[in-house]
């Protein structure tokens, strides 16, 4: 009796299991591998992520994720000048040694952030730079063709300038770089950067573009500048650190804009926060004390018209790629820099996918 019983318990399972592979091969569905089921696999253009290398070392899922999600990267860090030459003389090619090891080896695009950027001038090159003008100046191009020589052909892309306007208005920052040397030291630093390695794609990178048509207008008004001097920029790099209160129509008439540069357009740093801020060190207003199943709903939607405004306003041959900014809650920068608890990534903190993940991928599959 025991004997017949499983063997029609087996049956059942059998007729069960072979009815739902029927009923997915009428509808059409089919089962995704792993390999095949992540976001760069559904792109029509390059999806990225920001690193530290020492990160992947250490952390396997962090690196699976990656290599199922992605098939560019940007370091958060370890490429910035602080990083490369921390004392005068004394370059550290280190980390950025390992990340285009890293990159070649799992055929990931190497995005290069950043080559000029006030914050990651170190203490030595502002003291001296800000005494002599000469040397500065001198510096600027010794830095950047030593640099981007040494990587030639081995990185596709710079962030050559890093927020070189302030953080709202139009007005250009009033940093080191510019106080010394004008404005000319962005044209000169793409110029160099060109001249370092003629194929790599150039940018400017800034954020708050998207909601602030005052600064938004700037930057423009500089890149038509640049264009009409023949200086070799290429891309324009909307950081694209959103709040959930922005409104997409704004963000999306302020990408049409952009996009009429006719320069390549890349979602450099992507997150979405709930709470907000005031662009200021530990500057966060605390709004949700918790997540609830609702804001993750909401998030999602967010992630997906974000995607969604990429598709439909930046030409194809002008899509660059979107990368996504430390991009699990667990590792988010926002919550140490603004003093604040928000969940603004596509992966959890135990690096699970949220509904984020999943609107964000449902935009880019969008018909």
């Amino acid at each position: 009796m025991k004997s017949i019983l499983k063997k029609s318990i087996s049956f059942t399972i059998l007729w069960i299991f072979s009815s739902l592979l029927l009923l997915l091969a009428v509808s059409g569905c089919s089962f995704e591998s792993p390999q095949k089921s992540g976001l760069k696999e559904a792109s029509p253009f390059p999806i990225g992520g920001a690193i530290e290398i020492r990160q992947i070392a250490k952390d396997t899922v962090l690196k699976k994720i990656i290599q199922e999600n992605f098939n560019s990267i940007t370091a958060t860090s370890d490429m910035k000048m602080y990083n490369i030459l921390p004392q005068e003389g004394n370059y550290n090619w280190r980390q950025a040694d390992s990340l285009v090891s890293f990159s070649t080896k799992d055929n990931l695009r190497l995005f290069g952030h950043t080559l000029v950027w006030h914050s990651g001038t170190p203490e030595w090159v502002a003291e001296k730079g800000s005494k002599d003008s000469l040397w500065l100046a001198h510096f600027l191009k010794e830095y950047i063709q030593t640099y981007v020589g040494k990587y030639k052909g081995q990185v596709a892309a710079w962030d050559v300038v890093n927020e070189g306007f302030e953080t709202q208005g139009g007005d250009y920052r009033k940093s080191l770089w510019f106080e010394v040397l004008g404005k000319d030291y962005i044209a000169n630093a793409f110029r160099y950067t060109h001249e370092a390695d003629p194929e790599a794609e150039l940018f400017y990178n800034d954020f708050n573009l998207e909601r602030d048509t005052s600064k938004l207008n700037g930057v423009l008004s500089m890149v038509e500048e640049l264009k009409q001097n023949g200086v070799p920029i290429t891309g324009l790099g909307v950081q694209m650190h959103l709040r959930m209160d922005i409104p997409n129509a704004l963000i999306r008439e302020s990408v049409r804009k952009m996009a009429a540069t006719g320069l390549k357009i890349h979602f450099s740093e992507l997150d979405i926060i709930f709470n907000t801020h005031d662009d200021t060190r530990k500057g966060g207003v605390q709004l949700y004390k918790e997540l609830t199943p609702e804001m993750l709903k909401q998030q999602a939607a967010k992630y997906k018209e974000v995607a969604l405004i990429y598709r439909e306003e930046v030409p194809e041959s002008q899509q660059f790629g979107i990368t996504f900014w430390d991009f699990t809650d667990r590792d988010t920068w926002i919550n140490p820099f603004f003093g604040l608890n928000d969940w603004p990534t596509i992966f959890d903190e135990n690096l699970k996918p949220k509904p984020a993940f999943y609107g964000f991928k449902e935009g880019l599959q969008a018909e």
